[in-house]
């Protein structure tokens, strides 16, 4: 009788490796989910979102540009300052792929 560690012939395997580790912290998971339904979204609206500091979300917006999963638009609305960030293609891409793997953990 297989072990429940091992997966039987019905059961694929599971590829922990697979799941993408810029997506998979906390806050850029929020952002990610975020901006799956609000593309673009606004900087403060992402704040209000996320419940993170300046400094802290635009580290995670760092991470999630240079992956090529967001990029943002800096100009002004009025006269204030203003920064939208979008979801790419590669990021939207990355998001389903990592919802998959998601599933697939879960057994769904």
């Amino acid at each position: 009788m297989p072990s429940k560690t091992t997966p039987t012939d019905a059961e694929p395997a599971i590829n922990i490796g697979e799941i993408d580790q810029v997506i998979h912290g906390r806050m850029r998971l929020g952002i990610m989910a975020f901006l799956s339904a609000v593309s673009p979204a606004s900087f403060p609206d992402l704040l209000a979102k996320t419940g993170s500091s300046n400094g802290n979300l635009s580290t995670h917006l760092s991470k999630l540009e240079a992956a090529g999963y967001t990029s943002q638009k800096k100009g002004y609305q009025g006269k204030r300052p203003q920064t939208l960030v979008y979801l790419t293609a590669a990021g939207r891409k990355a998001w389903i792929q990592y919802l998959e793997a998601m599933k697939e953990l879960l057994g769904k």
